[in-house]
């Protein structure tokens, strides 16, 4: 019911928006018109008069359009509080969300699509969700067996009857959530329960815990955030832990790069434990097509017509963990006081490695030969391998990852549950 409600509230908002955005190109439309004849009279006058005709009846329209819309939000809202009310006293709440498991037979089921709909959307407009403390906003939670799981001992002691002393984290890609790491299992392992973590924990012993976040905000908020939720967690779990894993896919490299940033900064208690972050198809340097989107909207602002300002101002509107993916950004430090739309401005920098942790990152090429041209400018399609290896130009400027491997002919999707990477994946765990 909650999801179901947050639906309905973008809905208004996304009404209201695109009122708001109508009115402007109008406004901008009718002064760009009035412009034309400011040197000439009588037009000059007879424009003005017009021109103030024509923009009141427009805005009388355009806030009859906002207030009819609020009206309805009440009137929904009204109806939806009683119908919560009334589910609330026959259900237990947790009953009332789907979840989905961590499986790849999940997928086209009605949980997996309300969960992929939700999370793209909070993956391109999250930051706004998390502004208007919107009802679909993922904000950050452990997720077990495709439920919340609660940073308290109860919840883990019946989650993890057999705790293993070594944990790995998985963080997930922009607009995913924790099913993104049983993607073709069946395909590869003839099992749709198997992945990664189910792996690890047969292989090497450890206990694979699920994030599940709103990959809108900017990665920043979420590593401080995800630094926070481990040292709760480790509080909960129900042995005493001596190493931890943290592994991400794109995005979720990034933000595990910067959880073991402010683990250090803050002294969480944790980063005593803290043994491995390994990126898989992680965009350290960036990633070109959000580069390219930052480009494109640039051009469209400098073009005086309407046609060309409405998409500039819907491309501006995508989320700030989007922005972030142009260079990299994983600290405040990087994005705070500047124009997030600002082209050609790289302001990543070179943030130390926690001391005494191996930072390691897996990256692909559509390409069979990763030194074809090809290859080299599209990479995985999504992310470049200079980008996913942190091979700056300028030396000052590289990650230096201990270790790390490259698999040709794969794309960036493949590389999230694909047979060869785990065995990468194991050997730089084990080691």
């Amino acid at each position: 019911m909650r999801r179901v409600r947050g639906f309905v509230d973008l809905v208004f908002d996304l009404v209201e928006e695109t009122t708001n955005l109508v009115e402007r190109t109008h406004d901008a439309v009718v002064e760009r018109s009035v412009r034309r004849f400011a040197s000439v009279e009588p037009a000059k006058s007879t424009a003005k008069v017009v021109t103030g005709v024509q923009t009141a009846i427009s805005s009388g329209v355009f806030e009859s359009v906002r207030v009819l819309n609020g009206i309805s939000r009440f009137t929904v809202d009204a109806v939806a509080d009683v119908a919560e009310a009334g589910l609330a006293q026959a259900s237990d709440p947790e009953d009332l969300e789907l979840a989905t498991p961590v499986r790849s037979s999940a997928a086209g089921t009605a949980a997996w699509y309300v969960d992929y709909l939700q999370a793209s959307i909070n993956g391109f407009w999250g930051d706004y969700l998390s502004r208007k403390q919107s009802r679909l906003d993922l904000g950050m939670t452990l997720r077990h067996h495709g439920r919340h799981l609660p940073a308290t001992a109860e919840a883990f002691a019946a989650a993890f009857p057999n705790p293993t002393n070594k944990v790995c984290v998985f963080v997930h890609s922009l607009a995913a959530t924790e099913w993104l790491w049983s993607l073709s299992s069946h395909e590869h392992y003839g099992d749709p329960d198997v992945t990664f973590g189910t792996r690890l924990a047969d292989d090497l012993g450890y206990t694979p815990i699920y994030l599940r976040y709103n990959t809108g905000r900017h990665i920043s908020e979420n590593g401080r955030a995800l630094a926070k939720l481990i040292t709760e967690a480790l509080e909960a779990y129900p042995v005493p832990v001596e190493e931890v894993a943290l592994v991400g896919h794109s995005m979720g490299g990034l933000v595990a790069r910067s959880a073991a940033h402010y683990a250090r900064e803050h002294d969480e208690p944790w980063v005593a434990q803290l043994r491995h972050v390994a990126c898989i198809g992680s965009p350290h340097l960036g990633a070109p097509l959000e580069r390219a989107v930052n480009r494109l909207t640039g051009v469209l602002r400098k073009v005086d017509a309407a046609g060309a300002q409405v998409p500039a101002a819907l491309l501006d509107a995508r989320s700030a963990g989007v922005k972030d993916l142009r260079y990299g950004y994983t600290v405040d430090e990087e994005w705070l006081g500047r124009d997030p739309d600002e082209v050609f401005a790289d302001a990543r920098r070179n943030i130390p490695l926690v001391d005494g942790v191996g930072y390691y990152f897996l990256a692909a090429t559509i390409t069979r030969d990763p030194e074809h041209p090809l290859g080299q400018l599209l990479g995985d399609l999504m992310v470049q391998l200079p980008s996913a290896s942190g091979e700056a130009p300028e030396p000052a400027r590289r990650i230096h990852f201990s270790g790390g491997a490259v698999f040709p002919g794969m794309n960036h999707i493949h590389i999230a549950n694909h047979p060869d990477v785990y065995e990468a994946l194991h050997d730089l765990l084990a080691a």
